[in-house]
């Protein structure tokens, strides 16, 4: 289980490679995507805060990067079973699926210091992680919904949300 020292070592170190990286030019993305896609996970943007419902979905299924989806890779990213409601505005995680799904960087863009999450295998822009979620880990992955693209869980069958 990560916790938040952890988040800052591998914002400074990395994480462990994926095996295969997803690599395209700014023109390819900006074809697979949507425009409202491309500035958020492309250029760091920030949808507004409760603009999709994703943030009240809390059935099973898994959460896998938007940009890998359309490139035709299925990167999974957090399972809904680490989702949680935080009164923020964003679909918010204690931990993403596997350590190395999630990279990260320091970002000093707003005033402030905060840690940047990125798809490690399409380098993605899905959000932030602060240090105010609930324990065990108190990690909150305060994550983009246009970042994401959830499917259901094999088990229960539902529709995608």
């Amino acid at each position: 289980m990560l916790k938040w020292n952890d988040v800052l070592s591998l914002s400074e170190q990395g994480v462990a490679p994926v095996e295969q990286a997803i690599e395209k030019t700014s023109e390819e993305w900006r074809a697979l995507l949507s425009s409202e896609q491309f500035h958020i996970t492309r250029h760091s943007g920030t949808e507004s805060p409760f603009s999709s419902t994703m943030c009240s979905l809390f059935k099973r299924g898994i959460y896998r990067c938007t940009c890998c989806h359309v490139a035709g890779e299925e990167t999974r990213l957090f399972d809904a079973s680490e989702k949680f409601d935080s009164g923020t505005g964003w679909p918010s995680f204690t931990q993403p699926l596997i350590p190395n799904a999630v990279a990260y960087n320091k970002d000093s863009s707003q005033g402030m210091v905060r840690i940047e999450a990125i798809c490690n295998t399409c380098k993605a822009h899905l959000g932030h992680v602060f240090p105010d979620g609930p324990e065990p880990s108190g990690l909150r992955y305060c994550i983009n919904a246009i970042s994401l693209h959830k499917i259901s869980s094999s088990i229960d069958n539902d529709a995608c949300d």
